[in-house]
């Protein structure tokens, strides 16, 4: 009796509107929320290389082939790019400056030596246990990171060659051995493989192995940096690659791809949440405008039931709960529109060859129930305060 005596005098088509507006306002903010974060982990972890984080070194020229220019980086360069507003860090990739072979040596697999190229990085950027990264001199083995290509090369070799191919996990059980060498000063350090990255061409180990090498194996020739690892910010790639074009110098095709996909696609959601999030408020301000218009069409009957005995409290909460009510049903139905939006987007996805993770992010539940809280105490304020007016 006492709902329908306070919520007769309704405006149905401005709640329709307001209830329509939040319901789309809270649709498209979930899922831009979700997409956001699942677009910005993409590509973590594929191999060694961490979002938006790319590995480039100079374009080869016609000077550069005959020394008149150099292809490798000086720390002011390096300065220089790291100072840039769209940059987060910028890193030297080390190369070897001493003279090293890798062969195996293992009684089940055919003997195979080749002089190597080593490098390393930062571990942050790995995709391994952090405590299988690790050497110290006396250790079993030295920890490596062979390149895909060469792994692929190999087994393409051993084929060929009428010999049996090996599995990522043989190789990874296969005893390998360094050798370095420095006139007279030979040292044979067992290794083993321990991953494989697509990123890198040369083989990867630990900082303290290439400090090894090179203080007891190095010829004192200087080292030089050919390669640098550069990590942007995110959705803002588009400026990294206007800066690798200025200043010559190029990447792995892949990690291009893979950083402008995620620039657009996140720039994208981007837009997509802030105008769910203007959406989501002004029907919120719609919704409670409507509640003040309902108090004010009916402020008699408010008075008459205060007169009669009725608590301002218990008035307050009467439209308090209707309208929690109303946006408890809009969120509901909101987030069921989002699993069905998401069982589409996660196919389109996976059909357009990007694996994204398919559970959902706390952070976009997180949103949802912020934006009922929010509306939830704006409308217990708002009621308190227009039924107190009439007290």
């Amino acid at each position: 009796m006492l709902d329908k005596l306070l919520f007769k005098n309704q405006d149905r088509l401005q709640l329709i509107i307001a209830v329509f507006g939040s319901f789309l306002g809270v649709t498209f903010l979930v899922t831009s929320i979700h997409y956001l974060i699942k677009v910005q982990e993409f590509g973590e972890g594929a191999d060694i290389m961490g979002p938006n984080t790319i590995i480039v070194q100079k374009k080869v020229s016609n000077s550069g082939t005959l020394g008149l220019k150099a292809t490798d980086f000086s720390q002011s360069e390096i300065k220089k790019i790291e100072d840039m507003k769209f940059i987060k860090e910028v890193q030297p990739v080390v190369s070897n400056n001493f003279k090293v072979m890798f062969g195996t040596k293992d009684p089940l697999v055919p003997p195979f030596s080749t002089d190597a190229f080593v490098q390393t990085i930062d571990p942050k950027y790995l995709d391994v246990e952090t405590d299988k990264w690790h050497w110290e001199e006396g250790d079993e083995f030295v920890p490596v990171i062979m390149p895909r290509d060469l792994f692929v090369m190999l087994n393409t070799f051993m084929s060929a060659s009428g010999m049996t191919q090996v599995s990522d996990d043989l190789v990874m059980q296969i005893n390998c051995e360094f050798k370095l060498s420095y006139g007279r000063n030979v040292k044979h350090l067992n290794c083993r493989v321990v991953g494989f990255t697509n990123q890198v061409s040369a083989i990867l180990v630990p900082q303290s192995f290439m400090e090894y090498g090179t203080e007891n194996f190095s010829d004192g020739t200087p080292k030089k940096i050919t390669q640098i690892l550069i990590s942007g910010k995110e959705n803002e790639f588009g400026l990294v690659e206007e800066m690798l074009v200025e200043r010559g110098l190029e990447s792995r095709k892949s990690q291009m791809v893979v950083g402008k996909l995620k620039s657009i696609v996140g720039t994208l959601f981007i837009v997509i949440m802030s105008i769910s999030i203007i959406a989501v408020l002004v029907s919120g301000l719609v919704l409670i405008q409507f509640m003040q218009l309902l108090m004010s069409r009916n402020a008699y009957e408010v008075r008459t039931l205060m007169r009669i005995g009725h608590h301002p409290k218990k008035i307050i909460r009467k439209f308090f709960l209707y309208f929690v009510r109303i946006f408890g049903i809009i969120t509901a139905v909101g987030f069921g529109a989002f699993m069905l939006l998401k069982f589409i987007l996660d196919k389109v996805f996976a059909s357009g060859g990007v694996s994204i993770d398919t559970s959902i992010t706390m952070t976009s539940i997180l949103a949802l129930v912020s934006a009922y809280g929010i509306f939830a105490l704006s409308s217990y304020l708002t009621a308190k305060k227009g039924i107190f007016n009439e007290y």
